[in-house]
């Protein structure tokens, strides 16, 4: 059974990615998006292990996958990924460890009081362009990627989310809704409006989001803390009622394979 921690995530790459080249193997979802073909992010399984053991020819048929399209690649493994032999599997056809990352859960508690002097909007698809560029330009996302951002605002399961100081848009986030679960994600804020609580903010809007749509467990996922100190993502989360679950380990097909979803 794959947990709400991996489901969430999951399913709203499924959604962002809809229309590009995805296959399921063994439970896992692979998919991507070769406009950036180095990016593990993108380009990556997600999943394996969990709905059902592993086995060396899914994992072939997964490197397989990603070796036709000449696509750099990412394999996510919990620690509750069976087999145990899985992380030898993959070191074994060439993948190493990158950058690991903390996933995090949350009840339907009501979201804590934050202090902002932003302003939470949400966007429906008449504002899709404001979301992308807002994100893309916070995150370091490149400009090919608008059309995947400007299609969610409006999308089933999607709400999207900006910061705003006075009229200007500052800061974004996201809500993936699948079933009883949501998924947090997107979270961006421009340099000009760092410090001032937008994300926590963010955080708030999309906890009440979530409540008001019935789900019972929120989750999402930050990198995890560099010789044992958290960063601000990670701070931010726990201080909306947000718990670390497990550390997710990335296995990355080569050097050039980049997790962050930037053109870096």
């Amino acid at each position: 059974m794959i947990p709400p921690t991996e489901l969430g995530e999951l399913e709203a790459f499924r959604s962002l990615l809809a229309g590009q080249p995805q296959a399921e193997v063994e439970g896992a979802l692979c998919t991507s998006f070769g406009s950036m073909p180095r990016s593990a992010l993108f380009n990556r399984a997600l999943g394996l292990g969990l709905a059902r053991p592993a086995t060396e020819a899914g994992v072939e048929e997964i490197v397989t996958f990603f070796g036709e399209r000449g696509l750099d690649y990412g394999i996510t493994l919990t620690p509750d990924a069976r087999p145990s032999e899985l992380p030898e599997w993959l070191q074994a056809r060439g993948l190493r460890r990158g950058y690991a990352w903390t996933k995090f859960a949350r009840g339907p508690e009501p979201p804590p009081p934050v202090e902002s002097d932003l302003r939470i909007e949400e966007l429906g698809a008449d504002r899709a362009g404001v979301f992308a560029d807002v994100f893309l330009r916070a995150y370091g996302t490149p400009e090919l990627t608008r059309a995947l951002l400007e299609r969610i605002p409006g999308s089933e399961g999607w709400r999207c989310f900006v910061a705003f100081d006075g009229r200007t848009p500052a800061a974004t986030g996201t809500l993936f809704v699948t079933g009883t679960i949501g998924w947090i994600g997107a979270a961006g804020t421009l340099p000009e409006f760092r410090r001032r609580g937008a994300q926590g903010a963010l955080l708030a809007a999309r906890i009440e989001a979530g409540l008001d749509a019935g789900c019972e467990t929120l989750v999402t996922e930050t990198g995890e803390p560099v010789d044992g100190r958290p960063g601000s993502s990670y701070r931010n989360l726990v201080r909306a009622g947000f718990e670390p679950v497990y550390v997710r380990q990335n296995y990355l097909s080569s050097e050039e394979a980049d997790t962050s979803g930037t053109d870096e």
